[in-house]
């Protein structure tokens, strides 16, 4: 029973970090009507940010608070990626956002590849892994034979306030509200008003936003990131938003969850399981896909939650 809550909050943790994601490209399909596969390449370039930041503040400023130093990693990390996706958008999305699906998948695949690669030659020593500062504090306990690290509960608690954040912004504010009247139909929503162009912008940089902090909180716990970590982040993202329903902020947490959890408890309760963890989760992935080809949460294209 220990084994199997400790392996319920780590896969809690890593479920954070994978509906992060999930949720962005959710908000992609849900908004745009597209798969935006260079979704990984940007939680990894606001990772790779958020390192740049604390060693700026810490190398060149003499800054030694590992909350201030956090606390600006966070806020400055966010910005600049959103700004990153912006940029992104307006590039490489806006002026095919009309062109079939399969454009916009080819493009962003595309960019994808040459950010990943770009990072990789151009930041020293960009093909090694890369250090990632632990700021946060070491502390653990053991509370009935289950172990509490203050990392783990920092990225749970964290990941849970920014997914409250996006949802309570997606349902409760103007420019949600129109985000959803776009996900449902964009030429009634356009005629209504609604600036599409704006509603597009809002989507990269929200979708920036949750990917830098899912980067950060990757960093802080693995205490290393690499260039190419963002294609296996985007692929379980991507197969998270499936699991879950595409185009269902909801189902996009449900499923980053249960991919976490799979993969988490396959680690713990089979033989050499850390190295098919993923096999497992994918599997899943079929399963659902078969059963529900419309994910757990039978979301449709006809009438999306975003």
């Amino acid at each position: 029973m220990d084994t199997i809550l400790n392996q319920i909050i780590h896969g809690l943790m890593l479920g954070v970090m994978y509906s992060l994601v999930a949720v962005g490209f959710t908000l992609f399909f849900g908004v745009l009507n597209l798969v935006q596969f260079a979704h990984g390449e940007i939680f990894m370039v606001g990772a790779f940010l958020g390192l740049i930041i604390l060693n700026l503040l810490h190398s060149f400023l003499g800054i030694d608070s590992p909350a201030i130093l956090l606390l600006i990693c966070f806020i400055g990390s966010s910005a600049l990626t959103a700004l990153f996706g912006l940029l992104f958008g307006r590039i490489t999305i806006r002026p095919i956002k009309d062109a079939p699906p399969v454009i916009a998948l080819l493009t962003t695949l595309g960019a994808g590849i040459s950010i990943r690669f770009f990072v990789m030659a151009f930041y020293p020593a960009g093909s090694q892994p890369q250090n990632f500062p632990g700021y946060l504090p070491d502390w653990q306990t053991e509370v009935h034979g289950v172990l509490l690290r203050f990392d783990s509960l920092f990225i749970l608690v964290g990941g849970i306030l920014l997914i409250l954040g996006t949802y309570l912004f997606i349902n409760k504010t103007k420019m949600g509200i129109a985000m959803r009247a776009v996900a449902q139909d964009r030429e009634t929503a356009s005629m209504m008003g609604v600036n599409i162009n704006r509603v597009i912008d809002t989507t990269f940089v929200v979708s920036g936003v949750l990917a830098a902090c899912a980067g950060i909180f990757n960093g802080l716990y693995y205490r290393q990131i690499i260039f190419d970590m963002g294609a296996i982040y985007g692929v379980i993202g991507f197969s998270a938003a499936v699991i879950g329903g595409l185009g269902s902020i909801l189902g996009a947490i449900v499923g980053g969850f249960l991919f976490a959890l799979l993969a988490s408890f396959t680690s713990a309760f089979i033989p050499g399981g850390s190295a098919y963890r993923f096999v497992t989760a994918f599997a899943f992935l079929i399963f659902v896909l078969v059963i529900m080809p419309k994910g757990i949460l039978q979301a449709s294209r006809g009438k999306r939650e975003t």
